[in-house]
């Protein structure tokens, strides 16, 4: 008798979110880590860290960094951002900053090339899929990841 077994992985979503009290100031970061299987949460982790004096920006992309290097193992992830920034960085504009020698389109030096370099480099062992939400708008896990950007922020404000 031949058995038919349906193997069901589960699906992973990294929701990130940079936060800073004045620009530059102190910051902070944030990222849940979610494996569900349908609607059924499997597992949950809360991340996040922060700086004295850093930038939003530099807050999203080590958001996204530190996301992807909690992954433990090669995996299938849906990275969900409140950073166009972030998001268009990485899925439209790095190759060209490549190509043009860590370039903009005007020329200059890219802002933050550590930091790109750095997701380029985390998101390279994974099968990542980029995704935008629009903040403060009532998502549940992108309000959750602002929270943590927060309270990463807040050993950092005088």
């Amino acid at each position: 008798m031949d058995a038919w077994f349906t193997l069901i992985m589960p699906s992973l979503f990294i929701y990130t979110d940079g936060a800073c009290s004045g620009n530059p100031g102190p910051g902070g970061w944030g990222a849940l880590l979610v494996a569900k299987e349908g609607d059924t949460l499997l597992k949950s982790r809360e991340l996040c860290g922060g700086e004295a004096d850093t930038t939003n920006n530099r807050m999203e992309l080590t958001a996204a960094i530190e996301g992807l290097n909690a992954l433990e193992r090669p995996s299938a992830v849906t990275v969900v951002t409140d950073s166009s920034y972030v998001k268009d960085g990485i899925s439209k504009w790095m190759h060209g900053w490549k190509k043009k020698g860590w370039k903009t389109a005007a020329k200059k030096p890219v802002k933050n090339k550590e930091l790109w370099i750095a997701l380029d480099e985390a998101q390279a062992r994974h099968q990542v899929t980029w995704e935008w939400v629009k903040g403060h708008a009532g998502h549940a896990e992108n309000e959750l990841a602002d929270g943590l950007a927060n309270k990463g922020m807040e050993p950092f404000k005088a």
